[in-house]
């Protein structure tokens, strides 16, 4: 069960940083109302904030976290973009999953 809450909690912080980035991209390149830039920068400080509730080191957090960005990243493209991921995106995801478990669940020495 903790293994299922870390990895919403991933997926709920990259949702946030994704919605951070995204809403300017909107506004700069698609002429999107400046207003998006006011939710833009609440979700990033909500991004920011996730990710100080994780329990471990700052660093093994965000090796891990990178995986599960990979996968909201790819899942975003098909969901939001309407672009569908290769194969090869999701054997990558793939990849990025079972090493970002293998950082956040894997034995610690001393």
């Amino acid at each position: 069960m903790a293994a299922f809450k870390l990895f919403f909690l991933f997926a709920l912080t990259a949702v946030c940083e994704i919605l951070g980035c995204y809403l300017p991209y909107l506004w700069l390149r698609q002429g999107r109302s400046v207003w998006l830039l006011l939710p833009a920068a609440a979700f990033l400080c909500l991004f920011v904030w996730l990710l100080s509730l994780h329990p471990t080191a700052a660093g093994r957090v965000y090796a891990a976290y990178g995986g599960i960005y990979i996968c909201m990243a790819i899942t975003w493209l098909w969901a939001v973009d309407g672009i569908r991921p290769s194969t090869s995106d999701w054997i990558g995801v793939l990849v990025c999953l079972v090493g970002a478990g293998i950082i956040m669940l894997g034995p610690r020495s001393g």
